[in-house]
């Protein structure tokens, strides 16, 4: 009976140390053939090689465009007509006798809230999530939304340098607003993307942040009249190139489908349930 019992004590050792080790053989060959999953910074290398050309094509687009540009002009004549005029100057009296946002936590907040460098930091991170999650909608998107502010951007600094004129409260390089163009940059990026249940918002969110720029003294109102039309031509443009064509909520995408004489081409409805 001892001798028995020894025998399956030995037994059962024998299988457990089997077990063990075939799992281990098993986990071995797993990791030595598991693919690398690539990282966003993988995806980054990819999207910043090719963006010199998507920034010159999509720059194009925007000023190009004979209802962009003249959309553009209109907005410039505007400014130029405020600025030489009293209406300028009289709006930002009235802003001061009037403030909106006396509250300095307020008045801070927006401010904040339409730094550009806030835009880009939250597209920033809107890419990395969605790129590590393996989401290439929305990779896609950030990607889109990172190119339109980095075109309003360069485009706003190139003329407040060109123009360089000084702010109600004598600041430099005032028009014009960036912080409004950056804004309605985001706002119609996100229209775009989302239609007016997301863009009305954010259209409302832009329009504070651009009354505040003339609130506080920080810009004339020919600086946010340009600033807005600039952001606005510049997101919808970028934008709207990139947007998919949906139907009801489904995506339509090409089809191709079986060989030869069987095969055939067309378009089909997707979307994920």
């Amino acid at each position: 009976m001892r001798h028995f019992y020894r025998n399956a004590v030995l037994f059962r050792l024998i299988c457990l140390f089997a077990i063990i080790f075939s799992t281990s053989l098993v986990s071995a060959g797993e990791s030595s053939l598991k693919i690398p999953v690539p990282t966003w910074l993988d995806f980054a290398r990819d999207d910043l090689g090719n963006w010199p050309d998507r920034i010159i094509d999509d720059t194009k687009s925007s000023f190009f465009d004979n209802n962009n540009l003249l959309l553009l002009l209109m907005a410039g004549g505007g400014s130029i007509a405020l600025h030489s005029s009293d209406a300028d100057k009289n709006i930002a009296e009235n802003f001061k006798k009037h403030r909106a946002f006396g509250s300095k936590g307020v008045d801070k907040f927006i401010d904040i809230a339409g730094n550009p460098g806030i835009h880009f930091a939250a597209t920033g991170i809107w890419y990395a999530v969605s790129a590590h999650k393996g989401d290439q909608l929305n990779k896609d998107r950030a990607w889109t939304m990172m190119t339109a502010l980095s075109i309003t951007g360069l485009t706003t600094l190139a003329l407040k340098g060109i123009v360089h004129n000084d702010t109600p409260n004598g600041k430099n390089f005032a028009w014009p607003s960036g912080h409004t163009s950056s804004s309605f940059t985001v706002a119609a990026v996100l229209h775009e993307f989302y239609g007016p249940e997301i863009g009305i918002p954010a259209y409302c969110g832009a329009s504070v942040v651009a009354w505040r720029m003339m609130d506080s003294g920080d810009h004339w109102a020919s600086d946010v009249l340009f600033g807005a039309v600039l952001g606005w031509v510049v997101g919808h443009t970028v934008a709207g190139k990139q947007k998919k064509l949906e139907i009801a909520g489904f995506k339509v995408e090409p089809y191709f489908g079986g060989l030869g004489d069987d095969g055939g081409t067309g378009i089909c409805l997707t979307k994920r349930f």
